[in-house]
Protein backbone atom coordinates (compact mmCIF):
# COMPACT_ATOMS: atom_id res chain seq x y z
CA UNK A 1 0.00 0.00 0.00
CA UNK A 2 1.24 3.45 -0.86
CA UNK A 3 2.08 5.81 1.95
CA UNK A 4 0.06 8.94 2.48
CA UNK A 5 1.70 11.87 0.68
CA UNK A 6 1.85 14.42 3.46
CA UNK A 7 -0.14 14.88 6.66
CA UNK A 8 -3.40 16.74 7.33
CA UNK A 9 -5.85 16.95 4.45
CA UNK A 10 -6.36 13.90 2.20
CA UNK A 11 -3.96 13.60 -0.71
CA UNK A 12 -4.12 12.03 -4.15
CA UNK A 13 -2.19 9.04 -2.76
CA UNK A 14 -4.93 8.53 -0.14
CA UNK A 15 -7.51 8.49 -2.94
CA UNK A 16 -5.38 5.97 -4.86
CA UNK A 17 -5.16 3.72 -1.79
CA UNK A 18 -8.90 3.92 -1.21
CA UNK A 19 -9.74 3.18 -4.84
CA UNK A 20 -7.07 0.49 -5.22
CA UNK A 21 -5.40 2.18 -8.19
CA UNK A 22 -2.20 4.11 -8.86
CA UNK A 23 -1.81 7.83 -8.26
CA UNK A 24 -1.22 8.21 -12.00
CA UNK A 25 -4.68 6.75 -12.67
CA UNK A 26 -6.31 9.07 -10.11
CA UNK A 27 -4.55 12.09 -11.59
CA UNK A 28 -5.65 11.12 -15.08
CA UNK A 29 -9.24 10.55 -13.98
CA UNK A 30 -9.42 13.96 -12.29
CA UNK A 31 -7.85 15.84 -15.18
CA UNK A 32 -9.40 13.98 -18.12
CA UNK A 33 -12.13 11.52 -17.05
CA UNK A 34 -12.64 10.32 -20.63
CA UNK A 35 -9.21 8.65 -20.50
CA UNK A 36 -10.30 6.33 -17.67
CA UNK A 37 -12.84 3.52 -17.91
CA UNK A 38 -16.26 4.03 -16.36
CA UNK A 39 -15.78 1.41 -13.60
CA UNK A 40 -12.49 3.01 -12.57
CA UNK A 41 -14.04 6.48 -12.60
CA UNK A 42 -16.80 5.28 -10.29
CA UNK A 43 -14.31 3.80 -7.82
CA UNK A 44 -12.19 6.94 -7.87
CA UNK A 45 -15.23 9.23 -7.51
CA UNK A 46 -16.42 7.16 -4.54
CA UNK A 47 -12.99 7.44 -2.90
CA UNK A 48 -12.91 11.20 -3.49
CA UNK A 49 -16.33 11.61 -1.83
CA UNK A 50 -15.47 9.30 1.05
CA UNK A 51 -12.25 11.16 1.85
CA UNK A 52 -13.57 14.66 1.07
CA UNK A 53 -10.56 15.08 -1.19
CA UNK A 54 -10.22 18.51 -2.79
CA UNK A 55 -7.78 18.48 -5.74
CA UNK A 56 -5.64 21.45 -6.60
CA UNK A 57 -7.50 23.64 -9.07
CA UNK A 58 -4.48 23.77 -11.38
CA UNK A 59 -0.91 22.54 -11.39
CA UNK A 60 0.37 26.11 -11.28
CA UNK A 61 -1.34 26.64 -7.94
CA UNK A 62 0.67 23.76 -6.54
CA UNK A 63 3.82 24.88 -8.27
CA UNK A 64 3.53 28.35 -6.77
CA UNK A 65 4.06 26.91 -3.28
CA UNK A 66 7.28 25.24 -4.32
CA UNK A 67 10.81 26.43 -4.88
CA UNK A 68 12.34 26.41 -8.36
CA UNK A 69 14.73 23.62 -7.35
CA UNK A 70 14.92 20.25 -9.09
CA UNK A 71 16.72 18.00 -6.66
CA UNK A 72 18.91 15.35 -8.29
CA UNK A 73 20.41 12.53 -6.23
CA UNK A 74 23.00 10.22 -7.77
CA UNK A 75 25.40 7.72 -6.16
CA UNK A 76 28.55 9.13 -7.81
CA UNK A 77 29.79 12.40 -9.28
CA UNK A 78 32.93 10.88 -10.81
CA UNK A 79 31.32 7.98 -12.68
CA UNK A 80 30.94 8.92 -16.35
CA UNK A 81 27.70 6.95 -16.51
CA UNK A 82 25.96 9.47 -14.25
CA UNK A 83 27.89 12.40 -15.73
CA UNK A 84 26.14 11.91 -19.08
CA UNK A 85 22.71 11.90 -17.46
CA UNK A 86 23.54 14.96 -15.36
CA UNK A 87 24.77 16.78 -18.45
CA UNK A 88 21.40 16.20 -20.12
CA UNK A 89 19.51 17.46 -17.05
CA UNK A 90 21.58 20.64 -16.93
CA UNK A 91 21.28 21.15 -20.70
CA UNK A 92 17.49 20.85 -20.55
CA UNK A 93 17.03 23.16 -17.57
CA UNK A 94 19.64 25.86 -18.20
CA UNK A 95 17.33 28.14 -20.22
CA UNK A 96 14.34 27.98 -17.89
CA UNK A 97 13.36 29.02 -14.37
CA UNK A 98 14.20 25.66 -12.77
CA UNK A 99 17.61 25.11 -11.20
CA UNK A 100 19.43 21.90 -10.37
CA UNK A 101 20.50 21.09 -6.83
CA UNK A 102 22.76 18.06 -6.79
CA UNK A 103 23.24 15.45 -4.08
CA UNK A 104 25.79 12.61 -4.01
CA UNK A 105 24.72 9.60 -1.95
CA UNK A 106 28.06 7.79 -2.51
CA UNK A 107 26.21 4.46 -2.72
CA UNK A 108 25.22 4.79 0.96
CA UNK A 109 21.52 4.18 1.66
CA UNK A 110 21.47 6.30 4.82
CA UNK A 111 23.00 9.21 2.92
CA UNK A 112 20.36 8.93 0.22
CA UNK A 113 17.64 9.09 2.89
CA UNK A 114 19.29 12.15 4.43
CA UNK A 115 19.48 13.94 1.10
CA UNK A 116 15.85 13.16 0.31
CA UNK A 117 14.80 14.68 3.64
CA UNK A 118 16.87 17.80 3.00
CA UNK A 119 15.51 18.28 -0.51
CA UNK A 120 11.90 17.72 0.53
CA UNK A 121 12.34 20.33 3.27
CA UNK A 122 13.10 22.85 0.52
CA UNK A 123 9.76 22.25 -1.23
CA UNK A 124 11.37 21.31 -4.56
CA UNK A 125 9.62 21.61 -7.89
CA UNK A 126 10.62 17.99 -8.57
CA UNK A 127 13.03 15.25 -7.56
CA UNK A 128 15.16 12.96 -9.73
CA UNK A 129 16.74 9.96 -8.00
CA UNK A 130 18.99 7.26 -9.42
CA UNK A 131 17.78 3.68 -9.30
CA UNK A 132 14.77 1.85 -8.01
CA UNK A 133 16.21 0.25 -4.89
CA UNK A 134 15.46 2.85 -2.25
CA UNK A 135 15.14 1.67 1.34
CA UNK A 136 11.60 1.45 2.78
CA UNK A 137 12.22 4.72 4.62
CA UNK A 138 13.47 6.50 1.50
CA UNK A 139 10.62 5.13 -0.58
CA UNK A 140 8.09 6.32 2.00
CA UNK A 141 9.60 9.80 1.88
CA UNK A 142 9.40 9.90 -1.90
CA UNK A 143 5.85 8.56 -1.94
CA UNK A 144 4.83 11.36 0.42
CA UNK A 145 6.55 14.03 -1.69
CA UNK A 146 4.15 16.71 -2.90
CA UNK A 147 6.04 17.07 -6.20
CA UNK A 148 6.88 14.98 -9.27
CA UNK A 149 9.44 12.23 -8.64
CA UNK A 150 11.39 10.52 -11.43
CA UNK A 151 13.56 7.46 -10.82
CA UNK A 152 16.25 7.13 -13.49
CA UNK A 153 18.60 4.44 -14.86
CA UNK A 154 16.07 1.63 -14.25
CA UNK A 155 12.71 0.33 -15.39
CA UNK A 156 10.21 -1.30 -13.07
CA UNK A 157 6.45 -1.88 -13.34
CA UNK A 158 5.91 -0.29 -9.92
CA UNK A 159 7.62 3.11 -9.87
CA UNK A 160 7.21 5.51 -6.98
CA UNK A 161 5.81 8.04 -9.47
CA UNK A 162 7.60 8.09 -12.85
CA UNK A 163 10.64 6.22 -14.15
CA UNK A 164 12.96 6.22 -17.16
CA UNK A 165 15.86 3.90 -17.93
CA UNK A 166 16.51 0.38 -19.18
CA UNK A 167 16.65 -3.20 -17.92
CA UNK A 168 20.04 -4.09 -16.46
CA UNK A 169 18.96 -7.73 -16.28
CA UNK A 170 18.19 -7.84 -20.01
CA UNK A 171 21.43 -6.01 -20.77
CA UNK A 172 23.41 -8.65 -18.90
CA UNK A 173 21.50 -11.41 -20.62
CA UNK A 174 22.25 -9.89 -24.02
CA UNK A 175 25.96 -9.90 -23.15
CA UNK A 176 25.76 -13.58 -22.27
CA UNK A 177 23.93 -14.54 -25.44
CA UNK A 178 26.46 -12.62 -27.52
CA UNK A 179 29.42 -14.53 -26.09
CA UNK A 180 27.58 -17.82 -26.52
CA UNK A 181 26.76 -17.00 -30.13
CA UNK A 182 30.40 -16.19 -30.79
CA UNK A 183 31.30 -19.74 -29.74
CA UNK A 184 32.88 -19.13 -26.33
CA UNK A 185 32.57 -21.95 -23.82
CA UNK A 186 34.29 -21.16 -20.50
CA UNK A 187 32.73 -17.76 -19.85
CA UNK A 188 33.28 -15.65 -16.74
CA UNK A 189 32.10 -12.49 -15.03
CA UNK A 190 34.10 -9.79 -13.23
CA UNK A 191 32.31 -7.17 -11.15
CA UNK A 192 33.23 -4.45 -8.66
CA UNK A 193 31.17 -2.64 -6.01
CA UNK A 194 28.14 -4.70 -7.05
CA UNK A 195 25.37 -2.21 -6.40
CA UNK A 196 21.84 -3.45 -7.23
CA UNK A 197 22.15 -2.50 -10.90
CA UNK A 198 25.40 -4.46 -11.28
CA UNK A 199 23.83 -7.44 -9.53
CA UNK A 200 20.97 -7.43 -12.01
CA UNK A 201 23.44 -7.37 -14.90
CA UNK A 202 25.21 -10.37 -13.40
CA UNK A 203 21.92 -12.21 -12.85
CA UNK A 204 20.83 -11.69 -16.45
CA UNK A 205 24.24 -12.81 -17.69
CA UNK A 206 24.14 -15.94 -15.52
CA UNK A 207 20.65 -16.82 -16.80
CA UNK A 208 21.88 -16.69 -20.40
CA UNK A 209 24.75 -19.03 -19.56
CA UNK A 210 22.48 -21.42 -17.67
CA UNK A 211 20.15 -21.62 -20.67
CA UNK A 212 23.06 -23.05 -22.67
CA UNK A 213 24.50 -25.21 -19.89
CA UNK A 214 27.59 -22.98 -19.67
CA UNK A 215 27.22 -21.43 -16.21
CA UNK A 216 30.21 -22.05 -13.93
CA UNK A 217 30.21 -20.26 -10.58
CA UNK A 218 34.01 -20.61 -10.33
CA UNK A 219 34.33 -18.25 -13.29
CA UNK A 220 32.38 -15.48 -11.53
CA UNK A 221 34.48 -13.07 -9.47
CA UNK A 222 33.04 -10.05 -7.64
CA UNK A 223 34.19 -7.59 -5.00
CA UNK A 224 32.67 -4.77 -2.97
CA UNK A 225 35.70 -2.60 -3.76
CA UNK A 226 35.19 0.50 -5.90
CA UNK A 227 35.42 -0.06 -9.62
CA UNK A 228 38.60 1.01 -11.41
CA UNK A 229 40.72 0.13 -14.40
CA UNK A 230 43.55 -1.15 -12.19
CA UNK A 231 41.11 -3.37 -10.31
CA UNK A 232 39.96 -4.94 -13.58
CA UNK A 233 43.56 -5.84 -14.40
CA UNK A 234 44.04 -7.27 -10.92
CA UNK A 235 40.90 -9.40 -10.96
CA UNK A 236 41.49 -10.94 -14.38
CA UNK A 237 44.98 -11.98 -13.25
CA UNK A 238 43.49 -13.58 -10.13
CA UNK A 239 40.76 -15.31 -12.10
CA UNK A 240 43.15 -16.64 -14.73
CA UNK A 241 45.50 -17.97 -12.04
CA UNK A 242 42.59 -20.00 -10.69
CA UNK A 243 41.04 -20.90 -14.05
CA UNK A 244 43.51 -20.58 -16.94
CA UNK A 245 40.90 -22.19 -19.22
CA UNK A 246 38.67 -19.09 -19.19
CA UNK A 247 37.89 -17.98 -22.75
CA UNK A 248 35.78 -14.82 -22.33
CA UNK A 249 34.65 -12.43 -19.62
CA UNK A 250 31.78 -9.97 -19.14
CA UNK A 251 32.62 -6.99 -16.91
CA UNK A 252 29.96 -5.10 -14.99
CA UNK A 253 31.21 -1.79 -16.42
CA UNK A 254 33.62 -0.38 -18.97
CA UNK A 255 36.30 0.66 -16.46
CA UNK A 256 36.70 -2.96 -15.47
CA UNK A 257 36.66 -4.13 -19.09
CA UNK A 258 39.46 -1.74 -20.02
CA UNK A 259 41.42 -3.00 -17.01
CA UNK A 260 40.95 -6.58 -18.18
CA UNK A 261 42.34 -5.57 -21.59
CA UNK A 262 45.39 -3.97 -19.97
CA UNK A 263 45.85 -7.03 -17.77
CA UNK A 264 45.79 -9.31 -20.80
CA UNK A 265 48.31 -7.15 -22.64
CA UNK A 266 50.60 -7.15 -19.59
CA UNK A 267 50.40 -10.95 -19.46
CA UNK A 268 51.10 -11.32 -23.18
CA UNK A 269 47.59 -12.54 -24.00
CA UNK A 270 45.91 -11.72 -27.28
CA UNK A 271 42.41 -10.20 -27.36
CA UNK A 272 40.19 -11.68 -28.71
CA UNK A 273 42.24 -14.77 -29.68
CA UNK A 274 43.08 -15.78 -26.09
CA UNK A 275 40.32 -13.94 -24.24
CA UNK A 276 37.11 -12.24 -25.33
CA UNK A 277 35.99 -9.13 -23.42
CA UNK A 278 32.66 -7.32 -23.18
CA UNK A 279 31.81 -4.32 -20.98
CA UNK A 280 28.71 -2.36 -20.07
CA UNK A 281 27.59 1.25 -20.88
CA UNK A 282 29.81 1.80 -23.95
CA UNK A 283 31.77 4.82 -22.82
CA UNK A 284 33.93 6.63 -25.38
CA UNK A 285 37.08 4.74 -24.43
CA UNK A 286 35.63 1.42 -25.62
CA UNK A 287 35.79 2.42 -29.29
CA UNK A 288 39.19 4.11 -28.80
CA UNK A 289 40.85 1.08 -27.18
CA UNK A 290 43.17 -1.15 -29.23
CA UNK A 291 41.70 -3.60 -29.89
CA UNK A 292 38.32 -1.90 -29.61
CA UNK A 293 36.04 -3.29 -26.90
CA UNK A 294 32.53 -4.68 -27.24
CA UNK A 295 30.04 -3.17 -24.82
CA UNK A 296 26.33 -2.77 -24.03
CA UNK A 297 25.45 0.79 -25.08
CA UNK A 298 22.99 2.68 -22.87
CA UNK A 299 21.25 5.97 -23.66
CA UNK A 300 22.36 7.88 -20.58
CA UNK A 301 21.89 11.34 -22.08
CA UNK A 302 18.41 10.38 -23.28
CA UNK A 303 17.51 9.25 -19.78
CA UNK A 304 18.28 12.69 -18.33
CA UNK A 305 16.42 14.48 -21.12
CA UNK A 306 13.35 12.28 -20.79
CA UNK A 307 13.29 12.75 -17.01
CA UNK A 308 13.12 16.54 -17.48
CA UNK A 309 10.43 16.16 -20.16
CA UNK A 310 8.29 14.12 -17.75
CA UNK A 311 8.72 16.71 -15.01
CA UNK A 312 7.75 19.55 -17.33
CA UNK A 313 4.57 17.77 -18.38
CA UNK A 314 3.57 17.15 -14.78
CA UNK A 315 4.24 20.76 -13.74
CA UNK A 316 2.09 21.90 -16.67
CA UNK A 317 -0.81 19.84 -15.37
CA UNK A 318 -0.40 17.00 -17.85
CA UNK A 319 0.64 13.37 -17.59
CA UNK A 320 3.38 11.62 -19.60
CA UNK A 321 2.06 9.07 -22.05
CA UNK A 322 3.59 6.32 -19.92
CA UNK A 323 4.75 6.53 -16.28
CA UNK A 324 7.64 4.14 -17.10
CA UNK A 325 9.78 4.79 -20.18
CA UNK A 326 12.18 2.05 -21.31
CA UNK A 327 14.87 3.53 -23.58
CA UNK A 328 16.49 0.13 -24.04
CA UNK A 329 20.12 -0.66 -24.90
CA UNK A 330 22.17 -1.83 -27.88
CA UNK A 331 24.96 -4.35 -28.09
CA UNK A 332 27.93 -2.59 -29.72
CA UNK A 333 30.09 -5.39 -31.13
CA UNK A 334 33.77 -4.63 -31.69
CA UNK A 335 37.11 -6.41 -32.03
CA UNK A 336 37.31 -7.80 -28.48
CA UNK A 337 34.69 -10.49 -29.18
CA UNK A 338 35.40 -11.08 -32.87
CA UNK A 339 37.39 -14.28 -32.43
CA UNK A 340 34.73 -16.72 -33.57
CA UNK A 341 31.84 -16.87 -36.00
Amino acid sequence: MRKRRGAGRPTIADVADKAGVSTITVSRALRDPAKVSAPLRERIDAAVRKLDYVPHSHASALASSRSNIVGVIVPSLTNNVFADTLRAIYDELEQGPLQVQLGNSRYVAAEEERLIRIFLGQRPAALIVAGGDQTPAARALLESADCPVVQVMEVDPDPIDMMVGFSHFEGGRAAGYHLLQRGYRNIGFIGARMDPRSRRRMEGFAEALRSAGRYDSELFMTTTRSSSTSLGAELIATLRAKRPDIEAVFCNNDDMALGVLFGCQHAGLRVPEDLGIIGFNDLEMMAAACPSLTSIRTNRYGIGKTAVDMIRLRLEGQEPEKPVVDLGFQLQERQSTARRG
